[in-house]
């Protein structure tokens, strides 16, 4: 639809009521994800039972001032503890119940303890159809990660989402939508991280970083 207005003696254009609900209708189908990576964890042998830690809980608190103007109204996580505790604050903020979703967890790389991680996960990234024994390719984790996401997006379109994830699962799901998200940005990742990616009728627009928060140390 064209645009039609008139200009009033200010200067200032008056658009036309068709053309302004027009603008009201694109954006009220335009979805925004704040992807909010876990903060520092304490660890434990019981992956989903991992607390954040006193740090942990610390930065969690600067989430709060980071999205409380932003109008959430959904607040989904992975259930695992450590990315629930990290989202919990500012679905109280909002008087929100968090959703848990299964296949948001993050990524499991092996069903036992590797013994240099690093390396580890550099090998995955580099061959995303390899598999640890026990464990979960790039190519599987991400699979069931951005079919999640799908649902997510066809079930709140037009609405301001946060979801409480994980480093290496979170990346995989940004790599689907654009390849420049990789290992080397998984690297830069910080804990507490908060992103912002911006869909219009579930199409990819963009991502950006809100704030660097916490302190960069990148483990599951």
């Amino acid at each position: 639809m064209k645009a039609s207005f008139s200009i009033t003696d200010t200067g200032f254009p008056i658009y036309s009521i068709e053309y302004r609900l027009k603008l009201r209708k694109e954006e009220e189908q335009m979805t925004t994800i704040y992807f909010v990576r876990h903060a520092h964890s304490t660890y434990t042998k019981e992956e989903r039972e991992r607390p954040l830690s006193d740090k942990g809980h610390f930065d969690a608190d600067n989430v709060i001032h980071l999205l409380k103007e932003e109008h959430i109204d959904v607040v989904i996580s992975s259930p695992y503890k450590r990315a629930i505790q990290t989202v919990q604050g500012i679905a109280n903020t909002y008087n929100l119940s968090i959703q848990l979703e299964e296949d948001l967890r993050e990524r499991l790389l092996s069903k036992e303890p590797v013994t240099d991680f690093n390396d580890a996960i550099q090998k995955v990234w580099e061959d995303w159809t390899f598999a640890y024994e026990g464990g979960e390719s790039n190519d599987v984790a991400q699979r069931r990660a951005v079919l999640c996401m799908q649902n997510i997006l066809g079930k709140y379109k037009g609405k301001n989402i946060v979801i409480g994830t994980h480093g290496n699962i979170m990346v995989l799901l940004m790599n689907y939508f654009d390849s420049k998200y990789d290992f080397q940005f998984w690297k830069t990742l910080h804990m507490p991280d908060v992103y912002k990616l911006a869909f219009d009728n579930n199409r990819f627009i963009s991502a950006e970083r809100i704030e660097k928060t916490g302190y960069q140390i990148n483990n599951l």
